[in-house]
C-alpha cells in the first residue's frame, strides 16, 4: 500500500434490504464507491471521483436503490460552480437527479423513502429524474449545524442510534456521544467527533467506538475502528481500511473476520452501466 495512512472507510446499510454502500477514500482527492451485499458479504465496485465526497451527509434508500450524497470537485464542475447534491442508482455515482450547491455549506440530505428525499440546505436544480422526488413534507428534528453533523446525526437518530451526551470526553470538547444497543446486554457506544484538532491522517469528522457491558462491568476500548454499526446479530466495522464482520456472545465479540481489504484499490476510470 502507497502512502502513510490507509484507506478511510464510511459505510451505509440499507434498512429495508440486506445491502450497504462503502465509500473507499484515499488518497485525499480520491474516493469510490462499493456495493455491499450483507447478505452474501460479496461486494461490487461503483465509481471513482476525482474530487471530495461528504460521506456523513450522504444516505441509501432503505431497499438500497438510490445513494444521495454530497460532493465537491473544483471549478471544472461549471454547471454545479464545484459542488453538488446527486442522487445516483448504487453503487454507482453518476447522477439520475442533481443538484447544485457552489460552496459546502449544508448539501446532502437522507431519504423518508424509498424514492423520496429531504434535501439539505438550498440548491438549484440541474437535472433531474423521475425515478426520485423531493419530500416537501418532511421536517427534520433537532438542530445540529450545518455541516456533516446536520445530516449524519439525523441519520444515526433514524437508524437507531440514542443520543446520549451532547458534549462527551474524549480529545476535545466538540465530541457527540451516541450508543446502540446489542446482543447479550453489549452496548456500542460512538464518539463523533467534530473540531479541526484532530489526529494526523483523520478529517475534522471522524468517530472513536468502545463496546461495554455494565451488568460485567466489561469495557472493552477500540481505538481503530473508525467506523462501526450492528447488522442483524453481529457486529461490523471498519479498521484499517479494511471492513470486519464478529458475532456477538455473553462474552463479545467472536469469530471476527475480514470481509474485504479495501487498502489495494487503486483510481480506474469506469462510466456507469446507465
Amino acid at each position: 500500500m502507497r502512502g502513510e495512512f490507509p484507506a478511510r472507510l464510511h459505510v451505509l446499510l440499507a434498512s429495508k434490504a440486506p445491502l450497504g454502500l462503502v465509500f473507499r477514500r484515499g488518497p485525499a482527492n480520491a474516493v469510490c464507491t462499493v456495493g455491499w451485499n450483507r447478505a452474501t458479504d460479496e461486494f461490487e465496485l461503483g465509481q471513482w471521483l476525482r474530487g471530495r465526497i461528504y460521506e456523513r451527509r450522504a444516505d441509501l434508500s432503505p431497499d438500497g436503490c438510490h445513494l444521495i450524497y454530497f460532493a465537491r470537485g473544483g471549478l471544472r464542475h461549471k454547471e454545479t460552480k464545484g459542488s453538488w447534491t446527486a442522487i445516483s442508482r448504487a453503487p454507482w455515482l453518476h447522477a439520475v437527479t442533481l443538484f447544485g450547491k457552489g460552496d459546502c455549506w449544508q448539501g446532502g440530505g437522507l431519504f423518508t423513502s424509498n424514492r423520496k428525499f429531504w434535501l439539505n440546505g438550498c440548491h438549484f436544480a440541474v437535472r433531474e429524474s423521475s425515478e426520485v422526488a423531493e419530500d416537501d413534507k418532511y421536517q427534520p428534528e433537532g438542530a445540529f449545524g450545518a455541516e456533516c453533523p446536520s445530516v449524519y446525526y439525523r441519520r444515526l437518530l433514524r437508524d437507531g442510534w440514542t443520543l446520549d451526551m451532547a458534549v462527551g470526553p474524549g480529545r476535545v470538547a466538540h465530541c457527540t456521544v451516541f450508543t446502540k444497543a446489542l446482543p447479550h446486554g453489549w452496548i456500542l457506544r460512538k464518539f463523533a467527533y467534530a473540531d479541526v484538532a484532530h489526529p494526523v491522517g483523520a478529517g475534522a469528522y471522524g468517530d472513536e467506538h468502545e463496546l461495554e457491558h455494565p451488568e460485567r462491568k466489561a469495557l472493552l476500548s477500540t481505538p481503530a475502528w473508525e467506523w462501526a454499526e450492528r447488522d442483524g446479530s453481529s457486529l461490523v466495522w471498519a479498521e484499517k481500511g479494511a471492513l470486519y464482520r464478529a458475532i456477538v456472545n455473553p462474552s463479545g465479540p467472536a469469530r471476527a473476520k475480514v470481509l474485504y481489504d479495501f487498502n489495494p484499490m487503486r483510481f480506474e476510470a469506469r462510466k456507469a452501466p446507465y
